[in-house]
Parts: C-alpha cells; structure tokens; sequence
C-alpha cells in the first residue's frame, strides 16, 4: 500500500500504512472496541492448497465449535499479498480471559476430541503454523477499533533497532498528532510484540471496508503532510532512519468461511458472517 510515496523516503512509507482506511464510522455507530490481547496463529499452505480445499478443512473445526458452549471465537483473514498464509485471530480483555477460555476447552472433551481430529486433517494441507500474542499500545493507536462491515486487512509489521525504542515512540506519536490534525477519520490499532515474536516487534493493524476505502488511504497523504508541515516530515525521516530496523506491509481478506465470530460480530454484520 505505498504506491503514493514511491521514490519518497521510508519514513513517508510508515505514514501510509499507520493512517489506514480514512473513512469515518463513530464508535457508537459500526465500530466494535478492540480488545487489550491479540492472539494470532498463522497457517502457511502448501501450494494448491489455499482456498476452498482449506475452507473446507476449517468447516470441521466451526462444526465442532458450534455443538459447544465452550468454542474460542475468532475471525480469519487470508494473504493478498506475500506467502499463501491464513491468520486466526483471538481477542482478549486480559491473560486470565485467555487461560480461562484454554480450560474451557480442555474440560469439554466433545469438543477437545472433534479438535484434535479436525487438526489431523487440517494438518495435511499446511507447510508450517506458528504464533504470537501481542499487546495493545493505546498511546501508539488512534480511533482503534473493528470496522463493522470490513472486508480486508492491512498489517504492517516494524522491528525497532535494540535501544531506540524512545525513538520510535516519538515517530509513531508525531504521526498520531499529524492524522489528528490532517485526517481525524483515521483509524489503526498499533500492538507490541509479547510472546512468539522477535524483539522490538510491532504490528499496525487497521479494518477496511472496500477497495475505496484504500484508495483514500493514499489520497489522506497529502492531508497529513500539509497538517505536520516540512518540519516534521524532516523529523519523521530522521527518526525512522535512527530506530526503524525492517518493515513489511501486507493485505489480507477477511474469510467469513474459516470464522467463528463472537455474537457481538455476527449480530452486527449478519449478512456477511452467517455467508459461511
């Protein structure tokens, strides 16, 4: 997603994918609040594999899943971009809500047994799974938060340079302050790596609702630069080159297909989730 800035400098290519998606939705009017941990297991397929064949693998989980009281909700989002993977992601309010959900699983030996038999065959169309939990940074976000009625995904992963994290607090804050300014609409929810990631990982995750919702990301960067001024797109390239270590930028697609939604989800996009 950073066609706008081509040939501009790297610290103009974070600007684009922290101010994902500009288009307005209240808080009380289509946005879901996000919660403090996000967990995300990842499944790479092998080749020919993605698709219906892994849609189809994923239909005995959420058959399991829905004979049970106990079942984890979760929502997937396939690659559009980079390595044919698939993500799942679970939100928690705290570690303890996450341990608690494990041992509902684990005392619902219906459930645990369907599970284990649906990884069996899931198992054989993936070349390798791995993941990760993450910690919400409300001082590194703004106006966080699932669009109700999004479609797609953009995550941008960062690796801060040991010793800069000062450095890259400042960045991301001076492009909060910038978006509020230029672009208010703007919304990502930016996370810290806790477990399961390399150190100094970050990841700025934002909702979309429509291929246009893009193309108005990359029209807002003319906005922000006008709000923060040369000055500070001068200090925003200083900083990215001080602490900014490697970066990636992918598109995903949400799969209602591979999804087992919480009741707050379905209820508020019954049409697109209840199409699994």
């Amino acid at each position: 997603m950073k066609l706008l800035f081509r040939g501009h400098s790297a610290a103009l290519l974070l600007l684009m994918s922290l101010a994902s998606s500009v288009a307005l939705v209240a808080q009380e009017n289509g946005v879901i609040p996000t919660n403090k941990i996000l967990f995300i297991s990842r499944e790479y397929t092998k080749p020919g594999k993605d698709g219906t064949p892994h849609q189809l693998t994923e239909g005995a989980y959420l058959r399991a899943e829905a004979a049970s009281k106990n079942a984890p909700h979760y929502f997937a989002a396939s690659a559009l971009s980079g390595p044919s993977r698939t993500l799942f992601l679970y939100a928690y309010p705290s570690f303890a809500a996450m341990e608690s959900e494990h041992k509902g699983i684990i005392s619902d030996a219906s459930l645990s047994a369907a599970l284990d038999r649906a990884s069996v065959a899931d198992g054989d169309l993936l070349s390798e799974t791995d993941s990760s939990i993450w910690m919400m940074r409300d001082d590194l976000s703004l106006n966080p938060g699932f669009r109700v009625g999004a479609h797609y995904m953009e995550i941008s992963q960062y690796f801060v340079r040991p010793g800069h994290g000062q450095e890259w607090e400042q960045l991301v804050k001076l492009v909060v302050d910038g978006y509020k300014k230029g672009v208010p609409d703007a919304h990502w929810g930016t996370y810290e790596g806790t477990y399961g990631s390399h150190g100094g990982g970050f990841l700025v995750v934002s909702t979309i609702k429509s291929a246009s919702d893009i193309d108005a990301e990359f029209a807002s960067g003319k906005q922000f630069e006008a709000a923060i001024g040369e000055d500070g797109i001068k200090k925003l390239e200083q900083l990215e080159a001080a602490c900014v270590e490697s970066s990636q930028h992918n598109l995903f697609v949400i799969d209602p297909k591979m999804s087992n939604p919480s009741e707050v989800m379905m209820k508020a996009d019954p049409s697109f989730w209840k199409s699994k």
